[in-house]
């Protein structure tokens, strides 16, 4: 009972606090033209009293601009086999980006197989999201402002010093206001998971030019569901807990979510939105990130993707036997990162489809329209 007391004590303390940051800040606007006079605050798509200081300033939280990286042996010396990674793939070049790493720095610019990429997290609303950095012919490098907007990260590029929304990578203020990054498919997987698929791949190091306590989580308890998000101020959808997991797909102008606690029930769905044949695969033993100090001792999570079921000509059905993801028309089995590993449709591989792993009030509030799967396999509005 005491304990519960002091959380909410704190909750209640955190919240004055953003509260008069969030007054503060919106008093400050104009200050906020003297801290960056070469962004264009003329240009702008949101009102800027949406967006509100998260803490650190202007690269507080400092990106990783030179990453380097290691071999998956030298990792394993201290990557827990169960923690997530963000693996970005192209032209064969796979890469896996740590979020114990990122949750430090947020973004990293790097380029994979030959095209420029922003890998970033933001762990207040978990979204991983990885971005084309080219835009209208020039390649853009991208920091953090040490702003949100609906508790979500708000970048800018380092070229015009436009501010943008990370979760769904518009400029929001700025030459660049109304254009939009290209988001290109990324997974999060377990290191092990990753470890297995590609194992000549390489993973970010630690050696990334700053001291941070990488292995350690500085959001202790920050996922429990049923407490509020941090700095979100917009009502919370009451179709579903705030920070519940979900994996949102978007298709054809539709989009639709897959909670977690739905998932774990149902680890194999068969769906269509949009008009295009949607299939989720989720895997139980992922750790979370954002609950335990120390992340190797988090509680368990899934991994979730999402497919287009067409492939070759064909529109599959697939079902989890014995542990394995099959599809019912060949038997052929299938993996995480939507690939055909044996039987009759061995090295076939399905498109990822518009998707993402984020928390429940992030993914609604920015999308308040989608629809939300639920465990009878109908979507409620």
């Amino acid at each position: 009972m005491v304990r519960t007391e002091k959380l909410i004590g704190r909750a209640r303390v955190a919240m004055a606090a953003a509260l008069l940051a969030f007054a503060a800040d919106a008093a400050a606007n104009p200050q906020w033209r003297g801290e960056w006079p070469r962004t264009d605050f003329s240009k702008r798509t949101v009102a800027l009293e949406e967006i509100q200081s998260g803490g650190p300033p202007k690269d507080g939280i400092p990106a990783v601009d030179q990453p380097r990286f290691v071999t998956q042996a030298e990792a394993a010396r201290w990557l827990d086999p169960r923690e997530p990674v963000i693996v970005f793939e192209h032209a064969g070049d796979v890469r896996a980006y740590p979020l114990q790493i990122l949750t430090f720095h947020e973004i990293v610019n790097d380029t994979v197989g030959g095209i420029p990429v922003a890998v970033t997290f933001c762990p207040l609303c978990n979204a991983s999201i990885v971005f084309d950095r080219r835009m209208q012919g020039a390649v853009l490098d991208f920091g953090t402002t040490g702003k949100l907007r609906k508790s979500d990260l708000v970048m800018y590029d380092r070229q015009t010093e436009s501010w943008w929304q990370q979760f769904t990578g518009q400029g929001i203020v700025g030459r660049h206001a109304g254009t939009v990054l290209t988001q290109v498919p990324s997974t999060i997987v377990a290191f092990d998971e990753f470890r297995k698929a590609y194992p000549k791949a390489q993973v970010l190091s630690r050696q990334t030019g700053f001291s941070r306590p990488y292995g350690r989580n500085p959001y202790r308890g920050y996922d429990r569901v049923g407490d509020h998000p941090f700095l979100f101020f917009d009502p919370v959808d009451p179709r579903l807990p705030a920070m519940e997991r979900v994996l949102g797909v978007t298709s054809g102008g539709k989009t639709r979510i897959y909670p977690f606690a739905v998932l774990s029930g149902q680890p194999v769905v068969n769906d269509e939105v949009g008009g295009e044949p949607i299939a989720v695969f989720s895997q139980e033993g992922m750790l979370s990130v954002l609950d335990a100090e120390v992340i190797r001792d988090s509680r368990r999570i899934p991994a979730a993707a999402a497919y287009s079921r067409a492939v070759r000509g064909k529109v599959l059905s697939f079902e989890r036997r014995d542990h394995r993801i099959v599809d019912r028309e060949t038997g052929s089995q299938w993996d995480i990162f939507g690939r055909a590993t044996a039987g009759p449709l061995q090295g076939a591989r399905l498109k990822p489809a518009d998707s993402g792993v984020h928390f429940a009030f992030a993914w609604l509030a920015f999308h308040p329209g989608s629809e939300i799967y639920g465990s009878t396999g109908v979507a409620r509005r």
